[in-house]
Formats: C-alpha cells, sequence, structure tokens
C-alpha cells in the first residue's frame, strides 16, 4: 500500500467530516429555525432581520460542497484498487451529491438576492416578493435527491470497504444496512412524502452515524495494510 492511498485515506476522512460540520451547522443553526415553506412573509422577515447570519450559510453550504469535491477524489485514490468500476460508481454518486448542494446554494443566492433587491418590490409588488424568494427557497428540498445519490455512493463503498478489509468489516456491514435503509426511505418519500412525519429522524440518521464515524477512523488510523490479491470481489 502505497503512503498516496493513505493519505488518501485520511483526506477522505477529513473532508468527510468537515462537510459534515458545515452542513449541519447551517442546517440546525440558520435553514431549519428560519425557513418556513407554509409563511412565506415570516421567512422573509427572518432573513432580512440577518442577513449575514443568512449568507454565512450559503458559505456553509459552499463549504460543503468543497470538501465533497475533495472527498470524491481522495475516495476514488483510495478504492480504486479494490475495483476499479465499483471505485468509479462510488465517486460518480457522491459526486452528483455535491452538485445538488450547489443548486441548494445558487438557488440561496437567488432568494436573498430577490429580497433585498428595491426594484424587485416595484416589478412584482411588496406582496408577492415573499412568495418568489420562497419558491427559490424550496430549492433546499433538493437534498432529498443528494440523498439517494448520498445513500448509492455509501452503498457501493460500504461494500468495498468490506471486501478490501481495510477498515473493521462490522463498520462497513453498519454501512451497507445504514445506505439500504436510506435508499428505501428515500424512494418511498418520493411517492408518499407524509412517511418524513411517520420516520422523521430515523429517515437518515444511521447514514449520517456511519458516515461520522467512517470518517473519524480513517484520520484516526487511516486504513489497514492488506493484500489486494486475495480479494475477491
Amino acid at each position: 500500500m502505497s503512503a498516496s492511498e493513505q493519505s488518501a485515506a485520511r483526506a477522505t476522512g477529513l473532508a468527510s467530516i468537515i462537510s459534515l460540520v458545515a452542513i449541519i451547522s447551517t442546517s440546525f443553526g440558520v435553514f431549519f429555525r428560519v425557513i418556513d415553506h407554509d409563511d412565506a412573509v415570516q421567512t422573509a422577515q427572518r432573513i432580512l432581520a440577518d442577513q449575514r447570519l443568512f449568507r454565512l450559510s450559503i458559505a456553509g453550504v459552499l463549504v460543503n460542497c468543497v470538501s465533497l469535491l475533495v472527498l470524491v477524489t481522495a475516495l476514488y485514490e483510495v478504492l480504486k484498487r479494490v475495483n476499479s468500476y465499483l471505485a468509479l460508481l462510488t465517486a460518480l454518486a457522491r459526486l452528483v451529491q455535491m452538485f445538488t448542494w450547489v443548486f441548494v446554494a445558487v438557488n440561496l443566492f437567488a432568494a436573498i438576492r430577490i429580497l433585498t433587491d428595491p426594484q424587485n418590490a416595484q416589478t412584482f409588488g411588496p406582496d408577492r416578493v415573499p412568495a418568489l424568494a420562497n419558491l427559490f427557497l424550496t430549492g433546499h428540498d433538493t437534498y432529498y435527491v443528494g440523498l439517494l445519490f448520498w445513500a448509492l455512493g455509501a452503498a457501493t463503498g460500504s461494500y468495498l470497504w468490506f471486501i478490501s478489509r481495510y477498515v473493521p468489516r462490522a463498520l462497513a456491514v453498519f454501512g451497507l444496512i445504514a445506505s439500504s435503509w436510506c435508499i428505501v426511505c428515500t424512494l418511498i418519500f418520493y411517492v408518499y412524502p407524509n412517511v418524513e412525519r411517520v420516520l422523521n429522524w430515523w429517515f437518515d440518521t444511521p447514514l449520517l452515524l456511519f458516515e461520522m464515524t467512517l470518517s473519524v477512523w480513517l484520520v484516526w488510523k487511516g486504513i489497514r495494510q492488506v493484500d489486494l490479491a486475495t480479494v475477491r470481489v
């Protein structure tokens, strides 16, 4: 095993931790407290009351995007010798996840521009501007599109972690179970949106726990020395 692969493994873990911290802090610190899709006026007032905080949250989303881009590159470097096809599939799935967050960031920029540009009030009327901004804020729900690809990437990645024995197999099995659960829940959610009320945080929490545990392991321990000639895909 080369030193570059070990460095890539640690870079994968660090990028994942930064990504998770960035998106969790912005989601719980800003989005969940500010955005109310059922009350566009109230949402607009909250955003305008602290524009800097809202812009900081957009920066957090972009930090998440950059971290995911680093993760994609490093993850492929680590797993390509195990199985280049599945490693590429894993990387591409996570790349799609990254682009969904780019789309979210673009929509957030559009929403605050709509709310702060005085010409919009003259063009559309002051009562309609919050509704227009709220339309772009619904782009935050793109998360559920990215979630499917995150789970798909985690599933194929977990399989490669398992057969390679780079990390404890129990951790890889947990990843397979968590990602499979998330894939099923996400697909059901697309057809029956109200299922989110039943599942609540159990929707993606197992996948989040796996991702964080794997990331800490990679930063702390790196990957094990394994003879890949004995690996059967």
